[in-house]
């Protein structure tokens, strides 16, 4: 049975563009049977906590001694890392915060990036495919102060392609506060516009990945 894992960090539960978007990927998912089924993990209504302990950046078979994890940690951690590896495909919704990935979402990366297990010489999740729906409130064009201001998009190809070896398919839409924001006033149009073509772009990614 083809599973999704779908995941989202938005704190807008109300009007979030990647909220609407990752959920056109999963609606797509769904309509291609009953067999599509969706796992779903909200990081703002169920946050993960940070790293109870640096041990947990290994696996336990390549812990010192010394190092102890708490058991309900090691839990969890495996929790994540086991709905991962049962995703046959994932979509992730990530809104730039202060032109990076928001922390529930960084704690979740965090108990995913695991040498020996996911990462490494061994890596289960090489070649599955991730879609990753970054969603910008103000402009990264080229040429612009703030083109390499974006520090989420890299994050998540170097940590889900990379290092996972992962499939990545990115869809990034800018602008996102052109409709607030008074000096992105003249990008409205062109916001709307682009965040229609990456729905678009998610309903075929749902539909055939």
């Amino acid at each position: 049975m083809p599973t999704l894992l779908h995941i989202d960090s938005s704190a807008d539960l109300r009007h979030s563009r990647s909220r609407a978007l990752t959920a056109a990927f999963a609606d797509a998912w769904r309509a291609r049977g009953p067999e599509y089924t969706v796992v779903r993990r909200d990081l703002h209504v169920d946050p993960l906590p940070h790293l109870e302990t640096s041990a947990l950046h290994w696996a336990a078979a390549d812990r010192t001694p010394e190092e102890s994890v708490p058991e309900d940690a090691e839990r969890r951690r495996q929790e994540v890392v086991d709905e991962l590896l049962g995703a046959d495909a994932v979509v992730i919704g990530c809104p730039l915060y202060n032109y990076t990935v928001p922390s529930t979402l960084k704690a979740w990366i965090d108990r995913v990036h695991l040498p020996g297990v996911l990462v490494g010489d061994v890596r289960p999740l090489a070649g599955r495919p991730v879609v990753t729906v970054v969603t910008r409130g103000g402009t990264y064009d080229v040429g612009t102060p703030t083109e390499h201001w974006d520090h989420a998009s890299p994050v998540l190809d170097i940590v889900l392609g990379s290092a996972l070896g992962m499939r990545v398919y990115p869809v990034v839409v800018s602008a996102t506060l052109a409709g607030r924001v008074p000096a992105l006033a003249p990008l409205v149009e062109h916001a709307a516009g682009e965040f229609a073509d990456a729905r678009t772009t998610l309903e075929r990614l749902g539909a055939t990945l």
